[in-house]
């Protein structure tokens, strides 16, 4: 039976990149960073967090390209995937669906929409006689749709074929990496009020807890939490 998932996009943080002798991201920024004054006499214990808060606030952020973060996003649809991917300057791993039998079948839907309510008339024999059926709701579609992809497999179609019938709606998992820089870009891109409903809540979500993790780097972001976006106010 399909699955309705609603709100259900997560994220998982596999990895910050760190030096070689355990400095945190901000000493490895530093560090990278103080080559173009020959300043690296001046690191100590406290010096990090200033420098990269003071290379940031000068807008120098390809500075922070010395660090990335790959990130896992499950629970979320290929439409999300789909957008996610045009940022070019980072490397993805995806699920795919050429190899991947879907027959768990799960289904991303907005979140404040019924997906019992019957608003669609179907009808069927344009061609003939018009045979006219009785509304179907989302859910009847997901689940005809369902019945359709698992028939094809039955029926000897390999999941690269199948998929071709598959809705963009569909769960799928993928893996992001992308320097530090990058992220911030996302970020401001995915988080506007004027993003997708999915991709800004997952990438909100995700803020929070980057902003917790490496605040100097991403703390200029202030976060709404009523209508879940997230901005950099304009100084």
């Amino acid at each position: 039976m399909a699955q309705i998932l609603k709100n259900q996009g997560s994220h998982k943080i596999l990895a910050i990149m760190t030096g070689l002798n355990g400095e945190n991201p901000l000493q490895l920024i530093e560090t990278a960073g103080r080559t173009a004054y020959q300043s690296r006499d001046k690191i100590n214990d406290e010096s990090a967090n200033r420098f990269v808060d003071m290379i940031r606030r000068l807008g120098h952020e390809s500075v922070l390209e010395h660090s990335a973060m790959t990130v896992e996003f499950n629970g979320v649809s290929r439409g999300l995937t789909h957008e996610l991917v045009r940022h070019r300057v980072a490397s993805y791993t995806q699920e795919s669906t050429r190899y991947v039998d879907e027959k768990d079948f799960k289904v991303v839907l907005p979140p404040d929409k019924d997906e019992n309510e019957k608003i669609v008339e179907v009808v069927l024999g344009q061609d003939g006689p018009v045979k006219v059926l009785t509304k179907l709701s989302v859910k009847d579609f997901i689940e005809l749709n369902e019945q359709m992809y698992k028939g094809l497999r039955s029926a000897g179609w390999i999941p690269e074929d199948a998929r071709q019938i598959l809705p963009n709606g569909i769960e799928s998992q993928i893996v992001m990496t992308a320097n530090l820089r990058e992220w911030r870009h996302v970020f401001k891109l995915r988080c506007s009020k004027k993003a997708h409903w999915e991709i800004r809540r997952v990438f909100v979500n995700l803020l929070k807890d980057v902003k917790e993790r490496i605040p100097i780097v991403f703390d200029d972001f202030v976060i709404d939490e009523s209508e879940i976006t997230a901005t950099i106010p304009v100084k």
